[in-house]
């Protein structure tokens, strides 16, 4: 068992880290959406109040930083223009929308489109006020079947098998084979679970952040643990995929790898988003 010293510290608009260039701020985009006139919106945003740029994590998720701090607290009007964006669905959840999906799934490739399970996924946490006292570092990972993100660690996610099956896991446990319109309420069932084992530990500020944390395997009600099925890909390289796609142009709903598309396919927590290429 992992024992923790605090609670974690990843940043958000409700919680922003005082770096030393001023406030950081991390927006969850559950999957890698997002449109491109909310990054217009965005772009903005770190134009009028920071550095001028937008900085792309490994989850997939943005930041924004030098934002200005007053007792290390945002400034209502830049929480305001932060909401603005549409980027933050929920001021209670924001810290624990992370759910990380394969890149181009539902737009080439893969076994099965995976947006619709990410966005039930985040609707019903949303709606979950239980679900809010999440670590910020809890991670879902769904993987479309091509295994671009299977060795990701994952506290809650599912691989496709097929067009319409999925095997879910939890840590480093295997569970059961489910159909894919089942998947995202299964996810939420497994959360619950972990949120009451860390409960039970009555650590406080100790308690595990993820489930491989706990001191043994996690039980989920009516889920039972199951050997890893044939059908599992083999994980493959994120950034080769999507080097080696060609993707057509969308003034829709864009995905990481398609917005930087001058930049690396799979950009480190240090690459910076210029406003222009989200403005263009």
């Amino acid at each position: 068992m992992t024992t923790r010293t605090r609670t974690d510290l990843c940043p958000g608009v409700s919680r922003p880290w005082p770096a030393e260039d001023g406030g950081l701020v991390r927006l969850r985009l559950v999957g890698g959406a997002v449109t491109a006139g909310q990054l217009r919106a965005l772009a903005a945003v770190s134009a009028t109040y920071g550095d001028g740029d937008l900085h792309l994590t490994r989850r997939a998720n943005v930041q924004v930083r030098a934002l200005p701090l007053v007792d290390d607290v945002l400034p209502a009007e830049v929480v305001a223009a932060l909401a603005a964006t549409g980027l933050l669905p929920s001021p209670t959840h924001e810290l624990v929308r992370n759910v990380l999906v394969s890149p181009l799934t539902g737009l080439v490739g893969g076994r099965a489109d995976l947006r619709g399970v990410a966005a039930d996924l985040d609707a019903a946490v949303r709606a979950d006020a239980d679900l809010a006292d999440l670590s910020a570092r809890f991670l879902f990972v769904l993987d479309d079947g091509r295994g671009d993100v299977l060795a990701r660690s994952a506290d809650v996610g599912l691989v496709a098998l097929d067009g319409g099956t999925v095997q879910l896991r939890w840590g480093t446990t295997w569970g059961p084979v489910l159909p894919v319109g089942d998947a995202a309420g299964a996810m939420v069932r497994v959360a619950h679970a972990f949120r009451a084992a860390r409960a039970a530990l009555d650590l406080g500020n100790e308690a595990p952040w993820h489930v491989d944390e706990l001191p043994g395997s996690l039980e989920v009600p009516g889920l039972p643990a199951t050997p890893p099925d044939p059908r599992l890909p083999a994980a493959t390289d994120p950034r080769r995929t999507a080097s080696s796609t060609r993707l057509p142009v969308s003034t829709g709903t864009s995905r990481c790898p398609t917005v930087t598309s001058n930049r690396a396919p799979w950009p480190s927590c240090s690459t910076a988003w210029p406003t222009r290429t989200a403005s263009s």
